[in-house]
């Protein structure tokens, strides 16, 4: 989820992180369900207009209705880093708390399709320039009232040549962003007007595209940011700034009062909350220890939390707790890595799995569905390409190679490579006689993290691979990614998972400029793949579902990562706590709805 991935597995492909606000890392991208329809505004029409004024006015019933008054406490089992800003948090970590305090122009339905939240829109016949009408009187929590000139803010901030966080392919497509980006002499005290973008009042704010695209509504970022509150900052030091640590501001339905950095937030209702006060008096975002995730919901020390599925069957008929599945957005995997970031784009250089036959035979070594039943108690899916089950884009398993568990296979591939065991050690060596150990890295955080990392190590052994846990230790969150993002040497694999977005476009994720390629994979007819995702070809939907098929087919070829499961999350609820919305992401949306029964 840092950067977007989710703990109990873990963006985005198109985090995360993530991610994962923009609630995906990198990139949150929805589809229209009828691409055609370009010219629609997001009000779509009669009907649905009446259904939607219906969900309204039972919402704000079931509000009225609600107990007021008592605090929830949401739990979650990783330090925080504590950027909380929407452009440029990292992980899930801070997610969870922007959740409760940050909202954007434009969320998602049950169905990943855009709806609108703090604004309608309008796109032109061609599709290269929308409108957004942002509802007027929503107030950040500064009192200062939502306008344009915070969505043009943003993105400035994020094309700035300075900007130090990764949504820029989410302003790439405004005209001028990339020329912004790219200034040699450039003002680091202030922000630079993006040619494509034109403020028309105070509430209505246009922006002009490069190209049309299949995706543009949620590609494009439409979380607003605060411009007064960091008048006077360069965007180079926004991030670890007391405006972002200390003293953040939103303008969702509660207000940070406290940070205790790494441990805990605590939030109050926002009395000017655009869609009425809150139903609780605040919100406490807690760090717990992962081991006690279910004993402390019994307690009553957390409220709301995802738990891991060997704690939540301890849960089950568990008095004063409720338990609510969803599947989630996600996927895990474990990572090779096939080379190295150079400041600009992925270089492949790493000999060690430059084979796929090497890939492919880890992938067979390994019990992915045994994993599933011993420490998830089969909550999850076997997956065999990077995307979860709930999209729209999983492909056809029929097409994709099945890497069973099978480990006269994987010992048969690793044969066929010339990896095998020459000095009579019990490992396998490298073709060129030399040794071949593999160094496996893996995140702590809950009481499954050991023996699962410990049982995937055990797999590859199985099968002659000199395989160990990377400093014979798993590592805390944050490290774990620093660590992944750097490149350590030390690093053959790794185990993570990403956060998606709704629209399955991999761009962010797979692409040879993406920092948050992690695998360094770098792959022509992938580019030409992508590419052919987002042409004019691809607003007809069945064109682009095949596009993916066929980049699914070839990931699943080629092998830079072992797509590992489609997670189903678990969240535990205490019985006195109601309004909650358990997401394909989270539990924070909606919070504004949430009550405690007293």
């Amino acid at each position: 989820m840092k950067k977007s991935m989710l703990l109990s597995v873990l963006l985005t492909g198109s985090i995360v992180m993530a991610a994962c606000g923009d609630d995906t890392e990198p990139a949150d991208a929805d589809t229209p369900d009828d691409a055609g329809d370009t010219e629609e505004t997001a009000d779509d029409d009669g009907d649905d207009d009446g259904a939607a004024e219906e969900d309204d006015e039972d919402e704000e019933a079931a509000q009225e209705d609600a107990p007021q008054g008592g605090t929830v406490t949401y739990g979650y089992t990783q330090p925080f880093a504590g950027v909380f800003d929407i452009a440029h948090y990292g992980g899930q970590d801070d997610a969870l708390a922007l959740g409760l305090m940050t909202e954007g122009l434009v969320t998602t339905d049950d169905e990943l399709m855009p709806e609108p939240n703090l604004a309608t829109w309008d796109i032109s016949e061609d599709g290269k320039t929308i409108t957004f009408n942002i509802e007027p009187g929503v107030k950040w929590h500064n009192g200062e009232e939502l306008t344009a000139q915070d969505m043009a803010y943003a993105w400035q901030v994020i094309a700035h040549p300075d900007y130090t966080a990764t949504r820029f392919s989410n302003v790439e497509m405004i005209v001028g962003a990339q020329e912004v980006k790219d200034l040699e002499d450039y003002d680091a005290e202030a922000t630079h007007e993006l040619e494509g973008v034109t403020i028309v009042d105070d509430h209505t704010i246009q922006v002009e595209l490069t190209e049309a695209a299949p995706n543009t509504i949620l590609n494009l970022w439409t979380n607003p940011i605060p411009s007064a509150h960091y008048e006077g900052l360069a965007v180079a030091d926004m991030e670890e700034s007391d405006q972002v640590r200390r003293e953040p501001v939103g303008l969702g339905p509660f207000k940070v009062t406290n940070i205790v950095p790494g441990e805990q937030v605590e939030f109050e209702a926002f009395e000017d909350y655009w869609q009425g006060r809150p139903n609780l008096d605040g919100v406490v975002y807690r760090i717990i220890d992962g081991e006690m995730a279910g004993e402390l919901v019994q307690q009553g020390e957390v409220d709301i939390i995802d738990v891991p599925p060997s704690q939540a069957v301890d849960l089950e008929g568990a008095d004063g707790v409720t338990l609510e599945e969803i599947e989630a957005l996600s996927y895990s995997y474990i990572g090779f890595k096939l080379g190295h970031w150079d400041g600009d784009k992925n270089v492949m250089d790493n000999e060690k799995f430059a084979d796929k036959n090497v890939r492919q035979a880890f992938a067979h070594a390994i019990n992915r569905q045994g994993i599933i039943d011993s420490f998830s108690e089969g909550y999850g899916t076997v997956i065999n390409a990077p995307e979860s089950v709930v999209s729209w884009a999983y492909p056809d398993e029929s097409t994709l190679t099945q890497y069973d568990y099978d480990p006269d296979r994987a010992a048969e591939l690793l044969d066929e490579a010339g990896y095998e065991d020459v000095t009579g050690d019990g490992w396998r060596d490298t073709p060129d006689g030399e040794e071949f150990t593999v160094n496996f890295m893996a995140m702590s955080g809950t009481d499954i993290s050991e023996p699962r990392a410990t049982y995937i190590v055990q797999n590859l052994q199985d099968v002659g691979i000199n395989a160990r846990l990377q400093d014979g230790q798993l590592f805390e969150f944050n490290l774990f990614y620093d660590l992944v993002e750097e490149d350590d040497a030390d690093i053959d694999l790794f185990m993570g998972a990403w956060g998606l977005a709704a629209d399955p476009d991999p761009t962010g994720l797979w692409r040879e400029q993406d920092f948050w390629n992690f695998p360094r994979w770098v792959n022509e007819e992938s580019e030409e793949l992508i590419v052919r995702g987002l042409s004019e070809e691809a607003f007809d939907m069945d064109y682009r579902q095949s596009v993916y098929q066929e980049w699914h087919q070839l990931v699943n070829e080629e092998l830079p990562l072992i797509p590992m499961f489609s997670p189903t999350t678990v969240y535990a609820i205490d019985s006195e706590v109601g309004g909650v919305t358990v997401g394909v992401r989270d539990a924070t949306r909606d919070s504004h709805l949430w009550y405690r029964n007293q």
